[in-house]
């Protein structure tokens, strides 16, 4: 699995995503290429050729900027002449970096990350995604010198996305191996006392989001998105739990559970 993958507009579908191998880049804006795709955040690789995003909107230049791809993380270069633009963390607490008029290939350091563009009295708003963030095993015995090993599944404990998975895989870690799994709408409410801002779409988007970092569906290095992942929670909590990716400890970082809810 390499680089990232751009979501544009507000829809979150996965034909709509842009995905980028290492060393590719998108570049976007009113009129950004010659052979820019004609529909609204429409997408286009030109024959093999550079990737394009037209964002039709009189407030965006006609060549605003450059998103390049790396193997873990990606860059951003501003074109506009006066426009400053702003890459969020959306669960960074306010999070953000500032990429000013003229700056080229700002690193982002961010897993996922929501590039805010300045259009006129308007805000719009591109979702970046990168998948192959790794974290190394540190804790490993034997490896305290030389280069750590990188672990196999690569997870964020303290994001919102490894929430949503404990969230999935509670009813099973509490001792009940062939609970049925929680719905989309009571993730939401179990999670609500910790994320006030929890909804279904939110929740939905760290559900896909994680069939793409635990690699059950294509990695960005491939323009197929590949088919509909049929039970898509059933398959990801199958295999959080098969490799103890989220285990009974993890539970402690859930809110704690209403009165008289089963536990």
């Amino acid at each position: 699995m390499n680089s990232i993958i751009v979501v544009p507009g507000p829809t979150m579908s996965p034909t709509a995503q842009i995905r980028l191998a290492p060393g590719q880049t998108l570049r976007f804006g009113r009129e950004p290429g010659p052979h820019s795709h004609p529909h609204p955040y429409g997408a286009s690789a030109g024959g093999g050729g550079p990737h394009t995003l037209r964002v039709p909107h009189a407030g965006v230049s006609r060549s605003a900027g450059e998103i390049g791809a790396t193997a873990t993380y990606w860059s951003l270069s501003n074109f506009s002449r006066s426009a400053t633009y702003v890459v969020e963390n959306p669960e960074g607490a306010g999070e953000h970096i500032k990429v000013g008029p003229g700056r080229l290939d700002a690193p982002v350091p961010f897993e996922f990350a929501r590039l805010v563009l300045p259009a006129g009295s308007e805000l719009l708003t591109l979702d970046v995604w990168a998948p192959r963030h790794d974290y190394a095993d540190r804790d490993a015995p034997g490896e305290t010198d030389g280069e750590p090993t990188v672990v196999p599944f690569p997870l964020d404990r303290s994001s919102r996305y490894f929430l949503v998975l404990t969230a999935l895989c509670e009813p099973r870690l509490r001792g009940a191996p062939h609970a049925p799994l929680p719905t989309v709408e009571q993730v939401v409410e179990r999670l609500k006392p910790s994320w006030p801002t929890a909804n279904r779409a939110a929740v939905q988007w760290n559900i896909d989001y994680l069939a793409v970092k635990l690699r059950l569906k294509p990695g960005p290095d491939t323009v197929d998105p590949g088919p509909r992942l049929v039970g898509k929670k059933e398959t990801l909590v199958s295999l959080a739990l098969r490799f103890d990716l989220v285990r009974e400890q993890d539970l402690a970082a859930l809110p704690a559970a209403p009165t008289g809810t089963a536990r």
